[in-house]
């Protein structure tokens, strides 16, 4: 592909393009970049979601040594030929639309650059013919994405459950902090083992048929609670499955289950680095609700990432009973869209701002949202009879 633009001094290439040098200076960047480790910023899921969406390109960015112009191929002295500086993971639409890399089920969002380097959005989005470029869980800190002279924006929290002291320490503030939750968790695993036989918990089960369940589980729960159902997706089931047998440092598939006499009754499957685990696709066996089994697997999850080295398990954005009881704190995200002045972007935000802004009137609300959350709850009861 080799897609040489000049302004921004770019190469745009698809995943698989990428040499195994680049790969390694990608790693070597984001190790520099002093933050969290998470694996979604991590150069295997890019080439993951590359294999399932055929749009999903990077951009190398290499230092000027040359004089670009401002349109047409750079010789190759201004392209330069050092250590590559950054890299830009995203996806091509029509019209110029460019989103997040696995947007809709990518939970942490942006570029990877050098400290220092030269480059503005608009260049940026130049070099890749892009008019606009959308995210919903953008990364802290990713200051080329925001305008200049303006603040860090609000964002949303990602809540974290914080094991880098030990699961001891953890086990001992929540008690501390919410004690009617943790005796009513213990006591129901215990009521658990005693009436439906022996609880087992497994870290990172590599049994497929394990995996299929638990998405089976989810899909049930998208319907059930009137959502859609991420799996009906092919390329989304695509990269669950590829990504569960993926297994570097930086990147692996983490399947986590919960057994009772050696049936799942609950699962999650995430992806870890050496320091983050992200926590991305947790259900359970609804026949099992009343023993509250994802609060049980959530526990023995971060008891087990503690023992693993793991310092963080990042929850993901969102609303969720179960991750107000659970965490610690919480990391920043933001979501929206950056634009190239023109008419393709001014059709992005015709077609785009709206919905994020009627979603964001609702999220804003808590009563409202609640009612919202209630009636999709209602629209999946009638679907599923």
């Amino acid at each position: 592909m080799n897609d040489v633009r000049s302004a921004a001094r770019l190469r745009v290439v698809a995943p698989a393009e990428l040499d195994a040098a680049e790969i390694e200076s990608w790693r070597e960047l984001r190790a520099k970049s002093g933050a969290p480790a998470n694996p979604f910023m991590e150069p295997e899921f890019t080439l993951a979601v590359g294999r399932v969406r055929p749009g999903a390109r990077v951009a190398v960015v290499r230092e000027t040594t040359g004089a670009p112009t401002a349109t047409g191929p750079t010789s190759a002295a201004a392209t330069g030929t050092g250590e590559p500086a950054g890299f830009f993971p995203y996806e091509r639409g029509p019209l110029g639309r460019g989103r997040a890399i696995g947007l809709g089920v990518s939970d942490c969002q942006g570029g990877v650059f050098r400290a220092g380097l030269r480059l503005t959005a608009r260049e940026l989005l130049r070099g890749c013919s892009l008019a606009a470029w959308e995210f919903d869980n953008l990364e802290a800190g990713q200051r080329l994405f925001v305008p200049p002279g303006a603040g860090e924006p609000a964002g949303f929290e990602s809540p974290v459950i914080e094991v880098g002291e030990g699961y001891e320490a953890y086990e001992s503030a929540l008690r501390a902090r919410s004690p009617k939750f943790f005796r009513t968790t213990a006591a129901k695993e215990r009521k658990l083992g005693r009436q439906a036989g022996e609880v087992r918990f497994v870290f990172d089960e590599r049994d497929p048929a394990a995996l299929r369940t638990l998405m089976a589980w989810k899909s049930a729960q998208y319907r059930r609670t009137g959502r859609r159902d991420r799996f009906a997706k092919e390329w989304i089931s695509a990269l669950v499955r590829q990504l569960a047998t993926t297994r570097t440092p930086g990147c692996s598939g983490v399947l986590s289950v919960l057994y009772v006499a050696d049936r799942p009754v609950a699962a999650h499957f995430g992806l870890r680095s050496r320091t983050v685990l992200s926590c991305w696709f947790p259900a359970y066996d609804p026949g099992f609700a009343r023993f509250s089994p994802g609060l049980i697997l959530h526990l023995r999850m971060a008891r087990a990432a503690a023992a693993a080295g793991i310092g963080v398990l990042d929850l993901g954005r969102g609303q969720a009973e179960y991750k107000d009881a659970l965490k610690t704190g919480g990391v920043r995200v933001h979501e929206g869209a950056v634009t190239r002045p023109g008419a393709r972007a001014a059709l992005y935000h015709l077609g785009r701002e709206p919905v994020r802004r009627a979603h964001g009137f609702v999220r804003e609300r808590p009563r409202l949202a609640a009612y919202t959350k209630a009636a999709l709850n209602r629209v999946g009861r009638l679907r599923d009879r």
